[in-house]
């Protein structure tokens, strides 16, 4: 058996040497000739997988390393019989994470009190349910807006317009979609861009075109009391450097890219696979997965709450210095910043989860092991 691999998807060799020879390759350079004697395809979210790749070739499984799918053609798949499966929930941790950092990074610069805002969660999927989830355990208000769910579910789901008139806080989770009674394709567009109110935080680290970024870019223009902070961005990997230069916090498409995720999302495909061929697993992510550097974290009795949230989020993830790394790289002609960007994913350095944290507290301090418990980290 052959497998051609992203050359960014982690322990490749670990779980699937046992199925045959390995083909290591830069994701966005796969191309029709380098998948033709192959017969499986591993891959992330730069590869677009459609018949245009695969038309002719040997491949009869696809596994994308990442939650999403709108870069793979499902139609075609079944129409050629190729087997193929996402890693639903792989990255979600590290984006809620991503996003946490992200408040505190505002809430810092604007001397704001978190637990104060009205939070809006679009998309409520496995990383905006998980993300809604913690907020609310943090004792936070949180409106959710997810029109799939809300017509199969009912419940207590909201409207995106009043997402926009009520919240302080609107943090983007949804797939792109350009067909379908809901298309995300450009959701927040001028006029919806417009119905901000004063003072809005707008993160997104779902899709880049999510938001028509010519439109937000002319809004944050407009409107400096707007926070914009962004992890995704239209025709990646180019970012408009205008564009970058006025968010607050802008990441070259890293919000998931935990190293607890990414293998958890190799070890869903490796499974995925046997699975596909009806061979049982030999490898388990359990006996892969490397010590977290921060054992454990250790508060007294008398450790206020916002210093203790903030020392457990920014004890895992901090995203100023990611900012810091992209703010570096987008400059210079378009071939340098496409360069620039994919190499800070290549190169991106390790980082862990809150989930995989241990925190233990000294003494009775009821509220602050709610608020470990809310975070998500393990109470010692």
């Amino acid at each position: 058996m052959r497998i051609v691999a992203d050359e960014n998807i982690p322990l490749v060799d670990e779980f699937f040497s046992g199925f045959g020879q390995i083909t290591r390759l830069p994701g966005r350079g796969i191309k029709p000739a380098d998948v033709a004697d192959a017969d499986v395809l591993l891959v992330r979210s730069v590869t677009r997988v459609d018949k245009a790749l695969l038309a002719g070739s040997k491949v009869r499984f696809v596994g994308t390393a990442t939650i999403g799918t709108d870069h793979l053609d499902l139609d075609y798949f079944a129409e050629a019989g190729i087997g193929w499966s996402s890693a639903p929930g792989c990255n979600a941790r590290g984006v809620v994470d991503y996003v946490l950092g992200s408040l505190l990074v505002l809430a810092e610069q604007q001397g704001a009190d978190l637990a104060g805002k009205v939070y809006g969660v679009v998309g409520a999927g496995q990383v905006g349910g998980r993300l809604v989830e913690v907020l609310r355990n943090l004792g936070w208000q949180v409106l959710v807006c997810d029109p799939p769910r809300a017509a199969a579910e009912g419940g207590h789901f909201v409207s995106l317009e009043q997402i926009l008139a009520e919240c302080d806080v609107i943090s983007l989770h949804t797939p792109i979609t350009t067909v379908g009674e809901h298309p995300t394709q450009h959701l927040l567009d001028a006029a919806r861009l417009a119905q901000l109110q004063p003072g809005s935080w707008l993160i997104n680290a779902s899709r880049g075109p999510v938001v028509d970024n010519q439109a937000l870019l002319a809004a944050l223009r407009q409107r400096p009391d707007l926070q914009a902070v962004l992890d995704v961005w239209e025709g990646e990997p180019l970012a408009d450097p205008a564009l970058v230069d006025l968010c607050q916090i802008a990441t070259p498409h890293i919000a998931g890219y935990s190293l607890d995720g990414k293998l958890r999302g190799t070890a869903q495909i490796y499974q995925a696979l046997c699975a596909h061929l009806a061979v049982a697993e030999t490898v388990q992510l359990d006996e892969l997965m490397p010590p977290s550097w921060l054992p454990e974290l250790t508060f007294n009795a008398e450790a206020q709450l916002p210093w203790a949230l903030a020392t457990i989020c920014r004890a895992v993830y901090d995203p100023r210095r990611d900012d810091a790394d992209f703010r570096r790289c987008v400059r210079g002609d378009e071939s340098q910043r496409r360069a620039a960007f994919d190499a800070l994913r290549k190169h991106y350095p390790v980082r862990r989860e809150i989930d995989g944290l241990s925190v233990r507290v000294q003494g009775e301090a009821p509220a602050l092991i709610r608020q470990v418990r809310a975070l998500g980290a393990q109470l010692r």
